[in-house]
């Protein structure tokens, strides 16, 4: 990257790009200290210095978006962050709800070099431990048809790709329950109350709430 930019500017360009993927517009300021847990005021600052480095473009009132380099960049970073997650977890046994924390220091790295041996040393992983995809070098992301388990009908069956809420609490909770990636379950009966389901998940029923299954992706069986 021709960029010399700060760990906090890296951050905030990876997190304009995480909002702007699920809204699909430009990002406001608000958000973005939101997500960052600072102030909106300190948002504005910096996202002044990164429109001159002509890496987002913000119009006040209009929000922020990222031009091409900001994106680039913006990817990279969250390659490298989902490279290590898989290399602590397979390497190291770091546990899923563990790595976030790690990953977050290591993605700072420079070297692209560096990254593309992990790269290829973890064999090209197309998802990290959470189920999200990880870039290539030239910026791809793997596709797939993903939906959320709670939009699931009675008697459908699917298998959990992924996560959406990657927290640490939410992630404890799946052990404690047993719930990992890859299982493949079956929707037994949704409550019409509270749209809680029953499931059957590795020879076993389990019930979950609307707001664990919101936070579950799966891909129907074919």
């Amino acid at each position: 990257m021709k960029f010399d930019l700060s760990q906090t500017e890296e951050n905030y360009l990876k997190a304009i790009y995480s909002l702007f993927v699920v809204s699909n517009k430009a990002v406001s300021t608000n958000k973005i200290a939101e997500k960052l847990a600072t102030k909106a005021s300190s948002v504005t600052d910096m996202v002044k210095k990164l429109s001159e480095k002509e890496l987002v473009n913000y119009v006040k009132y209009q929000g922020v978006s990222l031009t091409e380099n900001g994106r680039e960049i913006a990817i990279h970073v969250i390659r490298k962050h989902r490279l290590w997650e898989v290399f602590l977890v397979r390497h190291l046994g770091f546990q899923w709800d563990e790595v976030h924390e790690v990953a977050e220091q290591l993605e700072h790295v420079k070297s692209v070099k560096l990254t593309n041996s992990l790269d290829a040393f973890l064999d090209f992983p197309r998802y990290d431990p959470h189920g999200d995809p990880i870039p290539d070098k030239e910026g791809n992301f793997a596709k797939r048809d993903v939906a959320v388990l709670s939009s699931l009908k009675i008697g459908q069956e699917s298998k959990i790709v992924g996560i959406k809420d990657s927290s640490s609490e939410f992630l404890k909770y799946l052990d404690k329950v047993e719930i990992k990636l890859g299982a493949a379950i079956k929707v037994l009966h949704k409550e019409s109350f509270d749209n809680s389901m029953m499931l059957w998940i590795d020879k076993k029923q389990i019930s979950i709430s609307q707001q664990i299954a919101s936070n579950l992706y799966v891909k129907q069986q074919d």
